[in-house]
């Protein structure tokens, strides 16, 4: 099997290659460093792939942007030296959560579990639809507390319109347009939200897709969108997500 390995530490890169390789039925093809260049060698060579390890905080941000630029068909195993991001992990083809530093026993443990993948379907059958078969019963949160002078008493998701993130503070909104305090970062929230109702329109903001109002193209093929509650900045969609935001919109049930 072709392995890519997307990591930008030279020497776990080298280390994992090396643990791979071990199991006499992979081969490591290429290892890339950058989302941009994991990308771009995605679009060029993703057919010849078989697999992918992927670190999630790489030089230029986390690898899940590589998600908003390109469809990837086959399954990833995330190296990470975070576990904050597991349930975001599964949403993106994810079959196997690996934290490091790393042991030998973790890499042959995510490799047998690709090969019993691979006994449940066929060489040719795995895919997006199969691998979020495997994980379809996320249990994302149901509320979140947050915190009013002394006080801490929940709000519930259903009721968030918004999450978005100002001077390294995250804030909820809700359908009232009341603004709450959150302790948790954006990258939390994130992961204890279904992905059906929430979307990460750029780094600063989650919009819940039930205020979505209209959408506006905006200068440099970005977009904004237009929303039920009040909101005092613009709601721009990075010029990268577009595509994928349009989509999102469309077929979120």
């Amino acid at each position: 099997m072709n392995v890519l390995i997307i990591e930008d530490e030279n020497k776990t890169a080298a280390m994992l290659k090396e643990l791979i390789e071990s199991h006499p039925d992979y081969l490591v093809v290429n290892i890339c460093e950058s989302i941009e260049a994991s990308v771009s060698y995605l679009h060029k060579n993703q057919q010849k792939l078989d697999l992918v390890f992927m670190d999630i905080q790489l030089a230029d941000g986390q690898s899940f942007d590589i998600f908003d630029q390109i469809q990837i068909n086959i399954p990833v195993i995330f190296c990470t030296a975070y576990d904050d991001f597991m349930l975001k992990a599964f949403k993106n083809n994810g079959i196997d959560y690996i934290l490091k530093p790393f042991k030998e026993e973790d890499i042959q443990k995510a490799l047998a579990k690709v090969g019993q993948l691979k006994s449940n379907f066929s060489l040719n059958s795995i895919s997006i639809s199969n691998i979020k078969s495997l994980f379809a019963k996320e249990p994302f949160q149901t509320s979140f507390l947050v915190r009013y002078k002394e006080k801490m008493y929940p709000i519930a998701v259903a009721d968030i319109a918004m999450a978005y993130l100002e001077n390294e503070v995250v804030y909820l909104i809700n359908f009232k347009g009341e603004k709450h305090v959150i302790f948790k970062t954006l990258e939390q929230f994130e992961s204890a939200v279904s992905p059906h109702q929430f979307y990460r329109i750029n780094r600063q903001t989650l919009v819940n897709r039930a205020i979505i109002k209209e959408i506006e193209p905006y200068f440099n093929r970005k977009a904004v969108v237009r929303v039920t509650i009040p909101f005092p900045d613009k709601l721009i969609v990075s010029r990268l997500k577009v595509t994928s935001f349009l989509e999102w919109v469309e077929n979120s049930k």
